[in-house]
């Protein structure tokens, strides 16, 4: 992919997607998240745990080579990814839910991505190797592509309420439009390495991926979470940060076939997310759901 695409125009439009959700919040959103941390708890415990846990068992029993079987518990140790929120979003989630489990995963990732690569090492190869992760990186890296293009949306909508209701409508239409712009240029940009590689790592990554999103929503339907909680938990466990474990396995470990489950699961990840919105919305302009919803 063009560096200019990767360096400038990728952050830009998922910044300014987190504005356009930003827009659509209020400081009593994120009050309700933390008025309820039982959805804070099972969310973070179902990225953090459940995640590589459901990793590790599909890297194990699928008899996957040394170095694809790395590169997936890489992925899985990953925090949530920035597009989570938008998915959320669109699914009709509680997007602060899911904004707040990314930026609170990405600084636990400091902690989980060394402990779980290290333990996968142990385990795969016979050897421990501790990660040093950049730290002042990655969290300046969703500060800045998260928390603070959210806080201007809000600010943007606290100062000028009704400009900012008359476009809000178009701000969404955008950030979808730049979302599915993404999961195309991906899809070109990485075309040879899905045709070569997706035999042999796909229906791995798809066991992953359906299976964490599955797992989510049970975790979350389990604790009693409401329906709007169940759908950002889900987001959340099916969405990882991929750049983030394609940096670990090309930069720290030097090892280009460890980003392949990273490349693969990110184009992959994305085609569920795109079924999960259908699935959601169906389901919540459904007569009977609607009904369920006003009991």
């Amino acid at each position: 992919m063009n560096h200019a695409i990767v360096d400038v125009m990728l952050p830009g439009a998922l910044a300014f997607i987190m504005f356009a959700l930003g827009l659509d919040l209020v400081p009593g959103d994120f009050m309700r998240v933390f008025a309820r941390p039982r959805s804070v708890l099972v969310g973070l415990l179902g990225q953090v745990v459940m995640v590589p846990v459901l990793a590790f068992a599909i890297a194990d029993l699928s008899g996957l080579p040394t170095e694809l079987a790395l590169g997936l518990m890489i992925l899985a140790a990953c925090p949530g990814g920035v597009s989570s929120g938008l998915i959320t979003h669109l699914a009709r989630g509680e997007t602060a839910l899911s904004i707040t489990l990314t930026a609170i995963t990405s600084v636990v990732a400091v902690v989980s991505v060394p402990l779980v690569v290290d333990l996968s090492m142990r385990h795969f190869t016979g050897a421990g190797a501790m990660v040093e992760l950049p730290v002042g990186r990655l969290v300046r890296g969703v500060f800045l592509l998260t928390t603070v293009p959210v806080a201007m949306g809000m600010l943007c909508r606290h100062l000028w309420p009704e400009p900012v209701s008359r476009r809000q409508s178009a701000a969404s239409r955008l950030a979808t439009s730049l979302f599915v712009l993404i999961v195309i240029a991906t899809f070109a940009s990485q075309h040879e390495t899905l045709s070569r590689h997706i035999a042999s790592i796909g229906p791995v990554a798809i066991a992953l991926n359906l299976s964490v999103m599955a797992g989510g929503y049970a975790l979350a339907a389990a604790a009693g979470l409401e329906r709007r909680d169940r759908i950002a938990i889900t987001t959340e466990c099916g969405l990882q940060n991929a750049a983030l474990g394609i940096f670990i396995a090309a930069s720290l470990f030097a090892a280009p076939g460890m980003t392949l489950a990273s490349v693969i699961y990110a184009l992959l990840m994305n085609v569920s997310a795109i079924a999960f919105i259908f699935l959601m919305r169906h389901r919540a302009g459904s007569p009977h759901r609607r009904g369920l919803d006003a009991a």
